[in-house]
């Protein structure tokens, strides 16, 4: 299996996102949600130039909001958490939509499944999280045992708690990308240097 590609989200600090470049982070993710403790400014977005891919967090945003964050911050996609309907992933442009569910709330896999293919055309990627709507970097894994055996089509990537103390098994669904954020922090939004190196050598063992 290949190394999923991997988002560093919940970025803070200038110091983080150079740890997260020297491992050799595939995405950096930024918050723009005033209620998170993990909530940037866009002119820190902004100023993080290291030709990376960068991702914004969005809630509650309008979608004009959010096209103007992410020219201001330069960003390469949308990560939408807010239940955003797909006339606004349209909007913003389905080549640059990360679009959030929640394993959690389904029912089902099947009912999982069929909410994911009505988005499957204004979306690029899924992001498959843990918990409820807009709970983002609470620490607590998804439910793997809902993901086991879907064949989605979309690329996704799967977040909630991953840490070294889970990577092993959430390498086991084998997910084409893995977003870390919580799992590997001292407090939010504060990066453990020991925690993220633990995760990338993990993933460096995989061929």
């Amino acid at each position: 299996m290949p190394r999923p590609l991997v988002k560093v989200c919940g970025m803070t600090r200038a110091e983080d996102v150079e740890l997260c470049l020297q491992l050799g982070v595939d995405l950096l993710g930024f918050i723009f949600h005033p209620k998170s403790p993990r909530n940037v400014d866009p002119d820190f977005a902004a100023s993080v130039k290291t030709g990376i891919t960068k991702v914004g967090v969005f809630v509650d945003q309008t979608a004009d909001e959010v096209i103007e964050i992410m020219d201001r911050c330069g960003l390469h996609a949308a990560q939408l958490h807010g239940n955003q309907d797909a006339d606004f992933c349209e909007k913003i442009g389905p080549d640059r939509v990360f679009r959030a569910f929640w394993p959690d709330t389904y029912s089902s896999a099947g009912a999982l499944m069929r909410d994911l293919e009505n988005y499957s055309e204004v979306c690029s990627h899924f992001l498959l999280d843990a918990g409820k709507a807009c709970q983002g970097g609470t620490g607590q894994p998804i439910d793997f045992g809902i993901l086991q055996g879907l064949e989605i089509q979309t690329p996704w990537f799967i977040a909630g708690g991953i840490g070294p103390h889970n990577i092993d098994t959430v390498l086991a669904l084998n997910p084409p990308g893995i977003d870390i954020n919580s799992g590997v922090e001292c407090e939010p939004g504060i990066k453990d240097e020991t925690k993220l190196r633990a995760v990338f050598d993990r993933l460096a063992t995989i061929e």
